[in-house]
């Protein structure tokens, strides 16, 4: 292996030790802790998982944390109206609703009626237009996470050519947004593109974003370049016994890592980031809704 590990949960813990800094002064001038509200529907064992990690993470962090579960059988207006009641709550600063939702909900509805200024998500239309314009706003938590490796990798990300595989609402089109807002060339790519590792190639950063096991292969990366890869696939693993399951990403990381300059693991890499990324949002929330000039540091 030539490449140099990106280690997203040694980041990860900087980046929660800061926040935990922020919290403290926070604290002291609120006279409350900052705080996060985690809306779980339904009983989907991955989502639980994911929940239980933001809210021992938040704990941790200094955070009031507010974990609010409701059956898969509520009705969409009920579960907006949780949200709204949220929005409401002056000890609530950032409000997240776990994906996916049961299918008889609309996504959209349930994400479009949290407060802008709590959707520590970064998922609402409100908070998109803002990213789109240049606006200040809450930034998706995978997509800044990912800007913020590849900054800890290579410093100043100016002229850099970036591809993103992948352009959905969660990660491609905002990751794409966000390295622009770096200085960077960006080309987005999806399933359609011709020539695609012919494209790769051309990458100094390489996002893969698509939920393909192992697509990119070692041939598609360019000499030195920094791959971040946020596929998180469950393969079979029968030389773990039979039925035993393995997680790898988007990217064949052995052949990869023989090419690329940095690249980040599956898991161990993007995944820490998207908590981190998502209580860095919650108090910088916390500290615009109380009108305080309060920077987590980087």
């Amino acid at each position: 292996m030539t490449a140099t590990l990106i280690d997203g949960k040694a980041v990860a813990e900087d980046i929660d030790r800061r926040v935990g800094q922020a919290a403290a002064q926070l604290r002291g001038l609120l006279g409350r802790k900052p705080g996060l509200a985690v809306v779980l529907i339904g009983d989907d064992p991955a989502s639980e998982v994911y929940v239980r990690n933001k809210v021992r993470r938040a704990a941790q962090a200094g955070m009031e944390s507010m974990e609010i579960r409701k059956p898969a059988s509520i009705t969409q207006d009920e579960a907006i109206a949780i949200v709204r009641q949220l929005n409401g709550n002056p000890s609530v600063d950032g409000i997240l609703v776990q994906m996916p939702l049961p299918d008889h909900i609309d996504a959209g509805a349930v994400i479009n009626a949290i407060n802008p200024d709590k959707d520590v998500d970064g998922l609402t239309a409100v908070s998109a237009g803002r990213l789109l314009a240049g606006e200040d706003g809450l930034r998706p938590c995978t997509p800044a996470g990912c800007v913020l490796l590849a900054e800890r990798a290579m410093g100043d990300l100016t002229g850099k050519s970036v591809v993103v595989i992948g352009r959905s609402i969660l990660v491609g089109k905002p990751a794409a947004l966000l390295f622009l807002e770096k200085n960077c060339t960006v080309t987005i790519a999806h399933s359609r593109t011709r020539n695609l590792p012919e494209l790769c190639r051309s990458a100094d950063i390489l996002v893969a974003a698509v939920g393909r096991p192992e697509m990119v292969q070692g041939d598609w990366i360019k000499p030195g370049a920094c791959v971040l890869d946020v596929g998180i696939n469950r393969v079979d693993a029968p030389e773990k016994g039979p039925g035993k399951t393995r997680l790898v990403g988007d990217v064949d990381f052995a052949a990869a890592s023989e090419k690329a300059g940095w690249i980040t693991p599956v898991p161990g890499g993007i995944g820490p980031m998207t908590i981190a990324m998502l209580l860095r949002n919650t108090m910088t929330a916390a500290a615009r809704r109380a009108g305080i000039d309060l920077a987590v540091a980087r």
